[in-house]
C-alpha cells in the first residue's frame, strides 16, 4: 500500500528504481595502491597494462556522455565537469588511484600546514574557513612535493595515453578489414573531424552529416521500413549532433516519424528517441529544443486519446508494468524539461515560449469526452505529471516571471479553464470526502493517514492516485491565487454545482481544509523530512498569502475567510460539539495565520473592525473572540484541552496572537475591557509559584529526567507569559497595564536576559526592544528596575568598548583607521539607545543627588558602569587624570559632547545637569584653556573639533528659543575662507552675534474677527454653546491669520476664556479650596536650585522679548512658590523609593512661567488665572505639576510615578499619528524613538516663545480645544 501523506517518496522510485552507486574491486585498490611506491622509480610493463584498463574503464563508461557532444570542445567541458555530472565519478578505479597518490604525495604538506594554520587561527591571524582553505591550497600547490609529483604523472600518463592510442589505432584497422560491404559504404559517406582532441576512443568519431545523408536518414526513419533500417537510422541518429538534426530541412518530416515511433511496442525504439530527445534538451538551444518539446507532446496527446490507452483510476496504477514504466519516463522527460526551460525561454521570441506552453496545457487538459464510458475513471495525463511532480514545481516555475506567467494566465483564460476547473473539482471531492468521514465520526482516513513503510511498493491504488491529484491541484491552485491575473480567472463554474466558485469562496475551503483532513499531531509531523497532509500544505500557501500584501489584501482579508479560520475557535467559546483530528494541531495552525494577519496593518484593522467597519450593534469582531477565546484558555475554562500536553503551546500561539494587537495603540485600546493583562500576569503568578517549587533532581537518573522535562516546560511557559506581558510596554497605555501587574522587574530581567543570550537576532525583534527601552525610560519606575537589571550597565559596557577598547581582543593585524565623521559608525547604535534611554524621569531617577566621582586617577582598565560614570569620563573632562585615561580622547570626548547636546534639548535636563554639575563653568574653563600662549597677551582660541563643539553646546545651553530667537553655530568651516566664522568665548554673557536680532515690543492691530472674540466674552449674556462658537472662531483666526493674536489680547482672551469656563460648575472638572496668595514677597533662595536655575532662564528669556521688566525675577518667584503652596492643598503623601516621589515636583513649572511670560509679568493676574485654571479638566494635561501626587489620582497611579499626560494624550498621540501619517509613525519605530518620547507630546509649552504664532497655537489652542 502506498502512503499518500509523503507521496513524493513514491514518485522518486519512478524516477529511479534502481540507481545504485558502483563498488571498486578490493584487489584492484590493493593494485593501485601497490603501484604508488614504484611510480617514481619502476615503471614496469605490468604497471601500464593496469593504467590503461583503469583508463579504458572510465572512457566506456563516459562514452554516450562524449559520442553526444556537437563538438571536440563540447566533449572536453564534459570531461572537465565530470565529477558534478556523473554520480560514479568517485568509484572509478582510476579515480582513485589518482586520489589516493595525491594524498600519499601532498597529504604530508597539507596536514603539516593544516597544524601551522590551527595555532596561527587561534592567535587571531587567520579567520574564517574560506580563508584557511584558500591559504592550505596555495601552500599545496607551491611545494615541492606537488611539483614533482605533476612532473612523474605527466611523464607516465604520456606513456600510458600513447599506448592507448596505438592499441586503439590496431583495433580500428582490424575492424576496418572484418567490417562487411555495407558498413563500409555507410562509414565512407562520414567525414570525420582529423584533430587529434576529437579522435574517438569507442571506435566511432563525430559524424557531421550532409542535407542529402539527413534525408536519407529521414526516408529510413518512416515506419514502413523495415525494422533493422529502422534501428540502424535511429542509431546513427543517436550519434549525429542535435543541432544538425534539428536545422535540417527535412526536420519536420522526421519529427512525425519519430513521434509515431515513439509508439512502436519495441521499448528499444521509444529508449533510443527519449535519449535522443534528452541530449537535445540538455545541449541545445530553447528555440530548437521546443520543437523536440512539441513533439513529445503531441505523441503523448495522441497517446492518451488512442484506443490502445485503457488505464483506469478505480484500477490503480503498477509502476513496474513495462508499458507503464514506458509512460513514466515520457511523462517524466517532459516535466524536466518544463523545470528547465524557465531559466532560458526569456532570451528568445514570445512565440517560441507560447508553443511550449501551450503544447503542455494542451496535454493537461486532456479529457475522455462526456459519453465516453470511461470518462469519470480516466487516469488522465495530470495524474501521471502529478505523481512525478507532486507540489506543482513545474507551475510555480512558469509563474514566477511575469513575462512567462502573463501567457500562461493568458491562454488558461482563453482557452484552458478547464484545468482550474477540474483543480477546484478535485480540491471539493477530497473535502467532501473528509466531511463523510467526519459525520461517520471517523477521526483517521483510510489512506490518508497510513505511514510509509520501509519496503519499496510499485503500485498505486485508485484513492492514492487521486489523493496525488488532490495535492498537485491544491498546490496549483495555491500559486494561481497569488498573482491578480490568477485571481482574475475566478470565479469558476463547475458542472455539478449550480453557483460559482469564488477565489474567496477557494480560500475557505482551504481553511475549511485544515481542521477537516485527517492530521497528525505536531510530534508526530515532525517525523517526517517531507510532509504531504491537506493541513501543512494549506498552511504553507497560506503563509505565502500572509507575506505576500497585495494579494492578502485582495483575497485573504476578508470577513468570510476570518470567520472559517474562527470557527473551530468559535465553536469551543460555545461549547458546541467539534469535529476535529487532532484539535492541538489545528488551533496552533489557525493562530498561527491570525498572527501573520495581525502583524500588517491592514490585517489588524480587520480583526479589530471587520472588512466593512462593524459598529458594536453587530456581532463581535475577530478581536473580541480572540481575546475572550484567549482568556478562557488561561483560565483553563475549554473542557476539549484540559490535560493536553500540548495546552501551554496553544495558550503561547494565541496570546501572541493577542499579543500582535495590544503591541499596537488602537488595539489596546479595543483589548483594554478584557482586562487580558490581568489574566497573563494571574498565569505567570502561578506558573512562577510552580517552578519554585520543583525538587531539586535527585541521582535517580528516571526521576531526575522526568523533573527536569517538567521544569524546562514551566520555566518555558513562564518565560512566554513574561514575554507577553513585556510587549505590553510598546505603548504608553501598555506600559502603564504593565505597571499594575508588578512584574515590571520580572520583565526587564528577562528582557535583558533574551538580550544577553542573543536569542533576539533579527532586526525586527532588535526595532521592538529600543522601542520597548524607549518606552519604559519615559517611568521613573522601568528606568530604575532598567539600572537594577544590569541593563543600563551592559550598555555602558559595551559602548566603552567600541569607543575605548575595540569590538574584541583578538590581535590587531591591521591598524584601526581613524574615525572621520564626528561618532564614528560602530558607535552610532550605541548612542541612540543612549539617547532613546536618557529621557528626563529616567535622567532624574539616575543622577538626581547623585555626585561626579571626580577621581584623583583613573586606570585604563577601570570601565565605567553607570551613566554618571559616562559624564564622569566622557562630558565633564575638567581634569588631567580624566584627560589620559582615554585611549581616544578627542573622539571619546567628542562623542559625549554630542551626547549632552542632545540632552540639553530637554529643558528639565539642562536645568538638572547645570545645577548639579556646572555644566557651562566647566565647559568655559576648556574653552579658556585652549587658547595658544604668548608673551605679547591673551592668546586666540585653538580651532578644532573639540573647541567647535563646545562652542555649539555652550551656545544651545544658555540660549533658548526658535530658531528665529538664537542661531546656532555650524560645526563647519567656511567654504571661502576655509576659517570658523563663529567667535568663541570663554565667558558669559554668550556674544550678541548668536541672537537673531532683539525684537522689538510687538503692536498689533484690531481684527475683525478678534474683535468678535472679545465682544463675546466681554458680554455679560452669553448665548447658549457660546464655548464651541469661540472654539471654532478662535481656530478660524489662528489658522488664517495667526499674527492678530498675540501679546495683551492673547493674555485678554485666554484669561476672560477662562474665568467664564471656571465659574461653570458643568466645565469645572476639579474641585479647589480657597487660597489666599502671600502676603510677603518670596525670595528666590526659597525656591529649589533648579526653580532658581529655570527662572533666571525664564527672566533672561523674557527681557530679551522685552516682555519683563527688571524687577521681574521676584514677580516669578512670588507665581512659583504660591503655585506650589497652592498645589500642595491637593497632594497626597505617598512612601516610596522614587525620587521623583520624594519632593516637590520633580522640574521646572515651565507652564506657570509661559503664562507669567503672557501676562507681561503682572504677576497677581499670573496667580490668578492659574488658580481659575487648574479647576478645569485641561490643566491636567497642559499644567504637569497639577496632577503631581494629587488626591484626584488612584494611589496606585501616584505610586507609579506615571503622568496622565503620559498614558493618556501620548497614547493617542501615538494612535492618531499611527492612523494619519503611518510613514512617521514607521520612521518613528525604525529609529527607536516613539512620539511620546517628544516635547510636542508631553510638554507643550517648552521650547516655545510667546510672541510666535507656534506658541500661542500650541499654548493656547490646546487647552481651549480640549475644553
Amino acid at each position: 500500500m502506498g502512503c499518500p501523506e509523503n507521496p513524493g517518496c513514491r514518485p522518486a522510485l519512478v524516477r529511479s528504481r534502481s540507481a545504485r552507486r558502483g563498488r571498486g574491486s578490493r584487489a584492484a585498490r590493493v593494485q593501485g595502491a601497490a603501484l604508488l611506491g614504484s611510480l617514481m622509480s619502476h615503471f614496469t610493463s605490468e604497471d601500464e597494462a593496469l593504467l590503461q584498463s583503469m583508463l579504458r574503464q572510465l572512457l566506456q563508461s563516459v562514452k554516450e556522455k562524449i559520442t553526444g557532444a556537437p563538438s571536440a570542445e563540447c566533449a572536453e567541458e564534459i570531461l572537465l565537469h565530470l565529477e558534478e555530472t556523473d554520480e560514479n565519478f568517485h568509484n572509478y578505479e582510476f579515480v582513485k588511484y589518482l586520489r589516493q597518490y595525491i594524498k600519499n604525495t601532498v597529504g604530508p604538506v597539507i596536514e603539516e600546514e593544516t597544524e601551522k594554520c590551527t595555532s596561527a587561527q587561534s592567535q587571531g591571524e587567520i579567520s574564517g574557513y574560506d580563508t584557511l582553505v584558500q591559504h592550505l591550497t596555495k601552500k599545496a600547490r607551491e611545494s615541492k612535493e606537488y611539483r614533482e609529483m605533476i612532473h612523474a604523472l605527466k611523464n607516465v600518463m604520456m606513456v600510458v595515453v600513447e599506448s592507448l592510442i596505438n592499441k586503439f589505432e590496431e583495433d580500428r584497422m582490424h575492424d576496418k578489414e572484418l567490417a562487411s560491404k555495407a558498413k563500409k559504404e555507410r562509414q565512407s559517406d562520414y567525414y570525420t573531424d582529423n584533430c587529434s582532441d576529437s579522435d574517438s576512443s569507442f571506435n566511432q568519431s563525430y559524424a557531421f552529416m550532409s542535407q542529402e545523408q539527413l534525408q536519407l536518414l529521414t526516408e529510413k526513419l518512416d515506419p514502413s521500413q523495415p525494422k533493422e533500417v529502422r534501428q540502424e537510422a535511429l542509431q546513427t541518429l543517436c550519434l549525429a549532433p542535435a543541432s544538425d538534426i534539428l536545422n535540417c530541412e527535412s526536420w519536420p518530416s522526421l519529427s512525425k516519424h519519430l513521434t509515431i515511433s515513439l509508439a512502436d511496442p519495441d521499448a528499444t525504439f521509444s529508449e533510443k528517441i527519449l535519449r535522443f530527445y534528452a541530449k537535445t534538451f540538455s545541449s541545445s538551444p530553447f528555440n530548437m529544443t521546443k520543437e523536440v518539446y512539441t513533439s513529445l507532446a503531441r505523441h503523448l496527446e495522441l497517446y492518451f486519446l488512442s484506443e490502445e490507452y485503457s488505464l483506469h483510476i478505480s484500477a490503480g496504477l503498477d509502476v513496474s508494468n513495462s508499458d507503464v514504466n514506458r509512460l513514466l519516463k515520457k511523462v517524466r522527460l517532459l516535466n524536466e524539461y518544463q523545470k528547465e526551460a524557465p531559466s532560458s525561454w526569456i532570451r528568445h521570441p514570445e512565440k517560441y515560449m507560447e508553443e511550449v506552453v501551450e503544447s503542455t496545457l494542451s496535454l493537461l487538459s486532456l479529457k475522455h469526452k462526456p459519453n465516453h464510458p470511461a470518462s469519470p475513471d480516466f487516469l488522465s495525463p495530470m495524474h501521471f505529471l502529478a505523481l512525478l511532480d507532486i507540489k506543482a514545481v513545474w507551475f510555480k516555475k512558469w509563474t514566477h516571471a511575469y513575462y512567462s506567467r502573463r501567457v500562461v494566465f493568458r491562454l488558461l483564460e482563453r482557452k484552458y479553464r478547464s484545468l482550474i476547473n477540474a483543480a477546484v473539482q478535485q480540491c471539493l471531492d477530497y473535502f467532501e470526502f473528509c466531511k463523510a468521514a467526519v459525520n461517520k465520526n471517523s477521526k483517521v482516513d483510510d489512506f490518508s493517514q497510513q505511514q510509509c513503510s520501509d519496503t519499496q511498493d510499485f503500485s498505486y491504488t485508485g484513492p492514492e492516485l487521486q489523493y496525488i491529484y488532490f495535492v498537485h491541484s491544491l498546490c496549483l491552485l495555491g500559486r494561481l491565487l497569488i498573482y491578480k491575473e490568477g485571481q482574475n480567472l475566478f470565479p469558476v463554474q463547475l458542472k455539478n454545482k449550480k453557483a460559482t466558485v469564488s477565489r474567496t469562496d477557494v480560500l475557505v475551503l482551504f481553511v475549511q481544509l485544515i481542521y477537516s483532513s485527517p492530521s497528525y499531531p505536531k510530534t508526530a509531523l515532525a517525523a517526517h523530512t517531507e510532509n504531504y497532509s491537506p493541513e501543512s500544505l494549506v498552511m504553507e500557501i497560506l503563509q505565502v498569502f500572509c507575506d505576500q500584501t497585495g494579494c492578502a489584501a485582495e483575497c485573504l482579508y476578508t470577513d468570510t475567510v476570518i470567520d472559517a479560520l474562527l470557527h473551530p475557535v468559535q465553536s469551543l467559546l460555545n461549547g458546541t460539539e467539534v469535529y476535529i483530528n487532532c484539535l492541538e494541531t489545528t488551533l496552533l495552525d489557525v493562530a498561527d495565520i491570525l498572527a501573520r494577519i495581525a502583524a500588517s496593518g491592514d490585517g489588524l484593522s480587520l480583526l479589530l473592525y471587520g472588512e466593512n467597519e462593524k459598529n458594536a450593534k453587530d456581532s463581535p469582531t475577530a478581536a473580541h473572540v480572540l481575546v475572550q477565546f484567549t482568556k478562557k484558555l488561561l483560565h483553563d475554562d475549554i473542557s476539549l484541552l484540559s490535560g493536553s500536553e500540548f495546552m501551554p503551546v496553544v495558550k503561547g500561539a494565541f496570546i501572541f496572537v493577542c499579543r500582535q494587537m495590544y503591541r499596537t495603540c488602537e488595539g489596546l485600546q479595543m483589548l483594554i475591557p478584557y482586562g487580558l493583562h490581568e489574566s497573563i500576569a494571574e498565569a505567570w503568578r502561578k506558573t512562577s509559584l510552580l517552578s519554585e517549587r520543583v525538587p531539586t533532581p535527585v541521582t535517580d537518573a528516571d526521576s531526575s529526567s522526568s523533573i527536569s522535562q517538567e521544569s524546562k516546560t514551566s520555566l518555558l511557559w513562564e518565560e512566554t507569559l513574561l514575554d507577553a506581558l513585556l510587549n505590553f510596554s510598546t505603548t504608553p497605555k501598555g506600559l502603564f497595564l504593565l505597571h499594575s501587574t508588578d512584574a515590571m522587574n520580572d520583565c526587564v530581567n528577562f528582557m535583558f536576559n533574551s538580550l544577553s543570550k542573543k536569542i533576539q537576532t533579527n532586526e525586527y525583534e532588535d526595532f521592538g526592544n529600543r522601542i520597548i527601552v524607549t518606552q519604559m525610560a519615559t517611568t521613573p519606575m522601568a528606568a530604575v528596575s532598567l539600572q537594577n537589571s544590569g541593563f543600563i550597565k551592559a550598555l555602558v559596557t559595551e559602548l566603552w568598548a567600541l569607543l575605548e577598547c575595540g569590538k574584541d581582543d583578538l590581535r590587531i593585524t591591521q591598524p584601526k583607521s581613524t574615525p572621520v565623521d564626528p561618532i564614528d559608525q560602530s558607535c552610532q547604535k550605541s548612542f541612540l539607545f543612549l539617547v532613546n534611554l536618557l529621557t528626563y524621569p529616567a535622567v532624574f531617577e539616575l543622577l538626581s543627588k547623585r555626585d561626579i566621582p571626580n577621581k584623583p586617577m583613573y586606570s585604563f582598565r577601570e570601565v565605567p558602569t553607570d551613566i554618571i560614570d559616562i559624564i564622569d569620563r566622557l562630558i565633564i573632562l575638567n581634569s588631567e587624570a580624566k584627560i589620559h585615561s582615554l585611549f581616544n580622547y578627542e573622539q571619546s570626548h567628542i562623542f559625549g559632547l554630542r551626547l549632552l547636546n542632545v540632552l540639553c534639548c530637554e529643558l528639565n535636563t539642562l536645568l538638572l545637569l547645570e545645577t548639579q554639575y556646572k555644566v557651562s563653568q566647566v565647559l568655559l574653563t576648556a574653552q579658556e584653556e585652549n587658547v595658544t600662549e604668548t608673551s605679547e597677551g591673551p592668546g586666540v582660541f585653538i580651532i578644532d573639533g573639540l573647541s567647535v563643539e563646545r562652542n555649539h553646546v555652550l551656545v544651545r545651553i544658555n540660549l533658548i528659543g526658535g530658531p528665529q530667537e538664537r542661531i546656532l553655530p555650524l560645526r563647519e568651516l567656511d567654504k571661502d575662507s576655509g576659517l570658523y566664522p563663529w567667535p568663541m568665548f570663554s565667558s558669559l554673557p554668550v556674544p550678541k552675534c548668536y541672537l537673531a536680532g532683539i525684537p522689538r515690543k510687538s503692536e498689533f492691530r484690531q481684527d475683525k474677527d478678534v474683535d468678535k472674540l472679545l465682544k463675546l466674552l466681554r458680554s455679560p449674556d452669553k448665548p447658549t454653546g457660546w464655548a464651541e462658537i469661540y472654539r471654532k472662531q478662535f481656530c478660524k483666526v489662528m489658522k488664517t491669520r495667526p499674527n492678530s493674536i498675540g501679546g495683551p489680547i492673547l493674555a485678554e482672551l485666554i484669561e476672560k476664556f477662562v474665568s467664564h469656563l471656571s465659574e461653570s460648575k458643568t466645565d469645572c472638572y476639579f474641585s479647589t479650596g480657597s487660597y489666599k496668595a502671600m502676603d510677603a514677597d518670596v525670595k528666590k533662595e526659597n525656591l529649589s536650585s533648579v526653580q532658581q536655575l529655570g527662572v533666571e532662564m525664564t527672566v533672561r528669556y523674557g527681557k530679551y522679548l522685552n516682555l519683563l521688566k527688571e524687577d521681574a525675577e521676584n514677580g516669578l518667584c512670588f507665581v512659583l512658590k504660591n503655585c506650589e503652596e497652592f498645589l500642595k492643598q491637593q497632594q497626597r503623601t505617598v512612601v516610596s523609593s522614587l525620587c521623583c516621589l520624594q519632593e516637590c515636583y520633580a522640574g521646572y513649572d515651565w507652564f506657570a512661567s509661559s503664562i507669567f511670560l503672557i501676562m507681561s509679568g503682572d504677576r497677581e493676574r499670573t496667580l490668578m488665572f492659574l488658580q481659575q485654571f487648574s479647576r478645569l479638566l485641561a490643566s491636567a494635561f497642559l499644567w504637569l505639576p497639577r496632577l503631581h501626587l494629587s488626591m484626584h489620582l488612584p494611589v496606585t497611579t501616584v505610586e507609579y510615578g506615571i503622568h496622565p499626560v503620559y498614558f493618556c494624550s501620548a497614547h493617542h498621540i501615538e494612535m492618531l499619528l499611527k492612523a494619519e501619517l503611518p510613514l512617521v509613525c514607521s520612521a518613528f519605530h525604525m529609529s527607536g524613538f516613539t512620539p511620546s518620547q517628544t516635547p510636542t507630546a508631553r510638554h507643550p509649552e517648552a521650547h516655545r516663545s510667546p510672541r510666535s504664532s507656534g506658541f500661542s497655537e500650541r499654548g493656547s489652542t490646546a487647552w481651549i480645544s480640549s475644553e
